[in-house]
């Protein structure tokens, strides 16, 4: 999942990244609405964490900006203006959440991931794929009933293909739906991520490499293919 946080609070906004990018989201900062906004036109995000008191662009420009640009993004407004009166202005205005400071950081996390499940085509609670077993709730991927540890990146890279249902999906949309915009595209990141990613799934393999194109999860593990010179073609007497 790919969030935005739009805070201008700069202590508050490293640390909800950094909580965020601990439970496995790829976490982008800006500390005023002008550097949001700019964010939020070149990246698609799933969601947006949004303070309303902005420097630069007012919260509620940006929020209408995101909101007439008609896309899947969700908003979560979080701002110390907790009054009724204020909830109401801005879910009034398109937000799809409000949270008012001081909050507690699950209930954060769990607004967050709820908003994140709504950005994207609906997906049931557990993955699954062959006999891999995704629980993104949980963070947890089983193989045939055995527990398998991934990295972040690497139950990132898996969530995102099992998610695309059998479509390819290119290393330049891993790298903006896994990592952050401090990722260098010319890097082989995603390349080393889903070979050891490989690795630990085990044998046979789930994932496909298409050739220019990216990679995909097939429902049936592939299995190295023997091939054998063709058998002399039968002559007539």
């Amino acid at each position: 999942m790919r969030v935005l946080v739009v805070e201008d609070a700069q202590r508050l906004a490293d640390a909800i990244a950094r909580g965020l990018r601990a439970e496995g989201m790829a976490v982008d900062v800006a500390y005023d609405g002008t550097s949001g906004h700019e964010k939020a036109t070149f990246t698609r995000y799933d969601v947006v964490v949004l303070d309303r008191d902005l420097p630069g662009m007012h919260g509620d420009d940006l929020l209408a900006e995101l909101v007439s640009g008609g896309g899947l993004t969700r908003v979560l407004m979080l701002t110390a203006s907790g009054g009724i009166e204020d909830r109401v202005d801005g879910l009034s205005l398109g937000a799809d959440d409000y949270l008012s400071k001081p909050f507690a950081f699950p209930e954060l996390v769990a607004r967050v991931r709820a908003l994140g499940r709504r950005a994207t085509p609906a997906t049931p609670p557990v993955l699954r794929i062959a006999d891999v077993e995704i629980d993104p709730a949980k963070r947890t991927v089983t193989r045939a009933g055995r527990a398998v540890e991934l990295t972040r990146k690497e139950f990132g890279v898996l969530e995102v293909l099992v998610s695309a249902g059998g479509s390819v999906v290119s290393s330049e949309d891993l790298l903006e739906r896994v990592w952050d915009e401090n990722a260098d595209p010319f890097t082989t990141t995603v390349r080393v991520t889903v070979m050891t990613l490989r690795r630990k799934l085990g044998e046979p393999g789930v994932i496909d490499t298409v050739v220019g194109a990216g990679y995909r999860v097939t429902p049936t593990p592939s299995t190295p293919v023997e091939t054998s010179a063709p058998a002399p073609a039968e002559t007539g007497a």
